[in-house]
């Protein structure tokens, strides 16, 4: 039998205590919806969360797992070789403006990504192209999607998430409380002290409690198919998926301050972290000719500059 999309349940539950921060917009505060249910993390967090998982922010590169197996990806640098960035830490992944008005080479990032994409005026987009190149480039774009929404471009190629998370709470209720930013010198706040920091300030917070918390994990299997990838290509987007989600549960979900979650059950397969390291090296090495090296992109502001006064 065909498996074209799998969903895992993972219930959850504060690490301590009952009480939980869910997401908040500015002008909505916590997103409620039905009588008693709230969005605890949004899809694009929740991206983010499960991106983040292939990064090592202390040593300004991607987890050893991924590095090991020679998985590439797009490093942004400055003029002096400093680490800025990279395709796994922009919210636009490889079409980030760091890369497009970066220079690899003696060529503009956005020049040199059109060519690699294979777009060309007059043709039609050749949609597994765009994913040949972007799986050469990063494969994990693949995984969370990029949309290149260049003017310039005969084509705006768009790729869409194949991985979908979210965490909602059923059965909840407001949890008010508040505090005080005290001031030991100024009591009083005067004359727009406030804003400057001074004063003593009294503060509200709304957290919840819930019933039931539950995050859920998509897996579009039939897209990863879609893209016209070799087969130890397409199984290598699938043991990083499988690596995202596995890491993720085993860290645990701090996502704020008041909103740390730990696993309480699962129904489902619940991918495990070593195993799908292991296929990412064994699927990473029998598809070496599809997968590029390390990218380096150079970017400055004087970049910047240049591209404002086009």
């Amino acid at each position: 039998m065909t498996v074209y999309r799998s969903v895992l349940e993972v219930r959850l539950t504060p690490l301590a205590g009952t009480l939980f921060q869910p997401t908040g917009f500015p002008d909505l505060g916590a997103a409620e919806f039905g009588d008693d249910a709230l969005l605890v993390e949004s899809a694009q967090s929740m991206a983010n969360w499960l991106e983040a998982t292939t990064w090592d922010t202390a040593a300004s590169e991607q987890a050893p797992e991924l590095a090991t197996a020679g998985v590439p990806y797009v490093r942004v640098l400055n003029p002096a070789r400093d680490f800025l960035s990279s395709s796994r830490l922009e919210a636009h992944r490889l079409a980030s403006a760091y890369i497009m008005n970066g220079a690899v080479g003696g060529t503009t990032g956005e020049k040199w990504l059109e060519t690699q994409l294979g777009l060309v005026k007059g043709r039609p987009l050749d949609y597994r192209a765009v994913a040949r190149a972007c799986f050469r480039l990063d494969p994990v774009s693949l995984v969370h999607g990029v949309f290149f929404a260049r003017k310039n471009w005969p084509w705006q190629p768009k790729i869409a998430r194949a991985v979908t998370s979210f965490i909602e709470a059923s059965g909840v209720k407001p949890a008010v409380s508040g505090g005080v930013k005290r001031d030991v010198v100024l009591n009083e706040a005067k004359d727009g002290a406030t804003a400057e920091g001074y004063g003593t300030v009294p503060h509200h917070r709304v957290e919840y409690t819930a019933e039931k918390i539950t995050a859920y994990f998509t897996v579009d299997h039939a897209q990863f198919s879609s893209y016209g990838l070799s087969e130890p290509a397409t199984a290598l987007l699938e043991a990083l998926a499988d690596f995202e989600i596995a890491t993720l549960l085993d860290r645990g979900l701090r996502l704020r301050t008041r909103c740390d979650l730990v696993v309480r059950d699962v129904v489902g397969e619940r991918p495990d972290a070593a195993e799908s390291a292991a296929r990412i090296a064994k699927f990473a090495a029998d598809c070496a000719a599809e997968l590029g090296p390390v990218t380096e992109v150079v970017w400055s502001e004087s970049a910047r500059s240049a591209k404002g006064k086009q």
